[in-house]
């Protein structure tokens, strides 16, 4: 089979978590993810989702990867989400602005210690 006919549809990244169940809390919370699934007694993998977003969140060093996790989430409008993240008190790792490679964006932390970054292209890039 030719790479060239193979498809990729989708991509769910881990984030590891010391806790499930407090990361379900704070992403429903904080980011307004709704609950999927989750799967173990007592939890240790669950899903999170937000319209075509999909996150899962391991038990650290069990399901989830041993230290923190790092995600890039595409999104619009980028100052709706900057303001629902301060107003849930999210620690802020690198505030908001337009960069030079064609996003606006920032990067905060969950209190697992994951780093989720959030974007939005700006100029030409803002059609892709």
């Amino acid at each position: 089979m030719a790479a060239d006919s193979i498809r990729f549809d989708d991509v769910t990244p881990i984030l590891s978590v010391d806790d499930v169940d407090a990361a379900l809390a704070w992403h429903e919370g904080a980011l307004g993810f709704a609950r999927a699934w989750t799967w173990g007694e007592p939890v240790e993998l669950a899903s999170v989702c937000r319209e075509h977003v999909e996150l899962n969140l391991g038990l650290r060093g069990k399901v989830g990867p041993p230290g923190p996790s790092q995600v890039y989430l595409r999104v619009a409008p980028i100052d709706a989400v900057w303001a629902l993240v301060q107003a849930a008190g999210a620690e802020i790792v690198t505030p908001i602005g337009d960069r030079a490679y064609g996003m606006r964006d920032f990067s905060i932390r969950d209190p697992s210690g994951n780093r989720l970054d959030f974007g939005e292209a700006i100029g030409d890039d803002a059609q892709r």
